[in-house]
């Protein structure tokens, strides 16, 4: 038998550890912006078209390479990083394994453009799918450029799987934010096709992060700084009022990397209890500086994760710096009863002399029921004949009132035949009288049932309603709109504004009515119809945030838009209701396909009989 096994050609084995290292174009820019910040550059300008899947480019004025090192920097393994086993607990460059540029040759178009400081000509490199085309001496800038073109052309399978040009770009502008927060030192620039997204020069790590997310972050971060002899930190985290039902702004550095990290991200969670609002997480940018050797870093392809030494003590050190700055700032709310401004302040004192006791005037012989007129009639026109003891007051009303259900009782109760009209004309409801409904502490609504009474939840009650009127919308395409009598504009981060492309034709569906203007800024013109008194930014900020929390697969892109608008369109706990608006309510709610089931899977509606009231009064019916 012969032998079976044999060692792959290097082009099938670049191939296979691209699948790991290059999952997207988005991790392609990742590894050659680290190799631009690990050449020592100041100035890095990404350029990509058609959200990195035709081109990507990365320029930067870093040392450049040789004409050997042009070569071998695409061989598999080779590195400047690391030199014997042991340089791994010593590493703080960003790259060290040495297989980014030969995974990304394997599977794309590479040119390469490259010239050290001291050299008169630079090199150009042009390789397809690990196979050298052709190498040449030519003038070139100081520094690197490199080109990524056709991205995965000779893998249609992973081409294929790659999502919208929206999708990739989301991660894309993910990645660039991480490298650029890690590094506010350098200038950073980032073109997409012919427009450019960001322009960030050299500036602090806050200006950094105001540059990034928006001008309105300015006022959301808190700065947090502890010295140890395990690590250091330093960075910034956000106030509670401003946390969002989203992590996309938490971000951990370890040694200028970031990382993913659940536990690290606990203690920072562990430090805001108590003072959070549920279901929410707050911003913050945090940079760890730890030994080292006291770290492992060599655990994924990604880097992205690490294990510690001694994790118990960095989580307890982390705590405990944020719950510092959370008190320093005061930020959790505290009650300081030595403060100018207390309750003393709000009274201004009088002289005694100017204080006058309180007189009340009444009428000892007024009898707002001695008039002449029959008790069991509400509303009359007094006879002439009758003498008024007293004037009766405008406001009479006020002290004798009586329910619609009592006034319909005693109303039933005249004769048919009986002829007041020498006395009193008596005004009959026109209608039969309205079903009474109850609010309980303003959250639920009670109402009457024949066999007993049904208890509603008039938060999910409404999320049904509106859910399945905005999925009507969305399948006609026939939202109504109300227009904004001052249309407003909305200003968001690059990741939002991409999303509201993506999104937008169905956005427009529902009726808000989106206008570009400028980078990443919108008009808003009109909002849907059927919203009330709500701010238009304000529900497009909450509307992209849910609408990124949700993480169920099942749902499309409209169903889950639906949803978003639903949950932060509906009334809420607290919001009181007359008697019209609860009737209106159950109506529409008893329209519903499915008026039992709120959108998470839970009860709407809960029935209470008489029977099970009976039992628990311990009788039977």
């Amino acid at each position: 038998m012969s032998d079976i096994i044999q060692l792959l050609p290097d082009s099938v084995a670049n191939q296979i550890a691209a699948g790991e290292v290059v999952q997207r174009p988005a991790s392609a820019i990742k590894e050659l912006m680290e190799n631009a910040i690990d050449a020592g550059a100041d100035h890095i300008k990404l350029i990509i078209k058609d959200a990195g899947k035709s081109l990507i480019q990365v320029i930067d004025n870093g040392c450049g390479m040789s004409v050997t090192d042009a070569r071998l920097c695409f061989e598999r393994h080779a590195t400047s990083k690391i030199r014997k086993a042991e340089d791994l607990f010593a590493i703080r460059t960003m790259g060290f394994r040495g297989e980014a540029m030969a995974s990304i040759a394997a599977i794309a178009h590479v040119e390469l453009k490259t010239r050290r400081v001291e050299d008169e000509l630079g090199t150009i490199v042009e390789i397809e799918g690990s196979e050298v085309i052709q190498q040449y001496p030519d003038q070139a800038p100081a520094g690197t450029s490199i080109s990524v073109k056709n991205l995965f052309y000779n893998i249609p399978a992973r081409r294929n799987f790659l999502k919208s040009n929206s999708v990739e770009l989301r991660h894309i502008i993910d990645e660039f934010q991480r490298i650029a927060l890690a590094h506010p030192q350098i200038f950073f620039t980032f073109h997409h096709d012919g427009n450019e997204m960001f322009h960030l020069p050299k500036e602090t790590l806050k200006q950094r992060i105001v540059h990034l997310f928006g001008n309105n972050y300015n006022q959301r971060l808190v700065p947090v700084e502890e010295t140890t002899s395990i690590l250091n930190i330093n960075g910034f985290i956000g106030k509670p009022e401003f946390a969002k039902k989203t992590r996309g702004e938490q971000f951990f550095f370890v040694n200028n990397r970031f990382i993913k990290d659940p536990y690290l991200n606990h203690a920072v969670m562990n430090a805001y209890e108590e003072i959070l609002a549920a279901d929410t997480f707050p911003l913050y940018v945090l940079f760890i500086d730890i030994d080292p050797s006291k770290i492992d870093i060599n655990v994924h392809p990604t880097k992205t994760e690490i294990k510690y030494e001694d994790e118990k003590a960095i989580y307890a050190i982390l705590r405990s710096a944020v719950k510092r700055s959370i008190g320093r700032y005061n930020i959790a709310p505290s009650l300081d009863f030595e403060q100018e401004t207390g309750f003393n302040n709000l009274i201004t004192p009088k002289p005694l002399d100017e204080i006058q006791a309180p007189t009340i005037n009444f009428n000892p012989n007024f009898n707002p029921f001695d008039d002449g007129v029959r008790k069991h009639t509400r509303s009359y026109i007094a006879p002439e004949h009758v003498e008024r003891k007293t004037a009766i007051p405008q406001n009479w009303d006020s002290l004798y009132q009586i329910t619609e259900s009592e006034e319909t009782e005693q109303l039933s109760l005249l004769p048919t035949d009986t002829d007041l009209s020498n006395e009193t004309a008596i005004i009959q409801p026109s209608d039969q009288p309205k079903k009474q409904f109850f609010q309980l502490h303003n959250r639920y609504i009670v109402s009457q049932i024949h066999s007993g009474f049904m208890l509603i939840d008039q938060q999910t009650a409404h999320e049904r309603i509106l859910y399945e009127q905005f999925q009507q919308q969305l399948q006609h395409n026939q939202g109504s709109s109300q227009q904004s009598l001052f249309p407003q504009t909305i200003e968001l981060n690059p990741v939002d504004f991409a999303l509201v492309q993506d999104i937008l034709p169905e956005i427009h569906a529902l009726g808000f009515q989106l206008r570009p203007f400028g980078k990443t800024t919108y008009i808003v013109d009109g909002i849907p119809a059927d919203l009330e008194n709500i701010n238009e930014s304000q529900i497009i900020e909450k509307l992209l945030e849910d609408f990124k929390n949700q993480s169920d697969l099942r749902l499309s892109k409209r169903e889950r838009l639906a949803k978003s608008l639903a949950k932060n369109a509906s009334i809420k706990p607290g919001t009181k209701l007359d008697n019209d608006s609860m009737s209106e309510l159950i109506d529409k709610l008893f329209a519903c396909e499915s008026p039992n089931i709120s959108l998470s899977g839970k009860p709407v509606i809960i029935t209470y009989t008489l029977q099970e009231l009976a039992e628990r009064f311990g009788r039977t019916i």
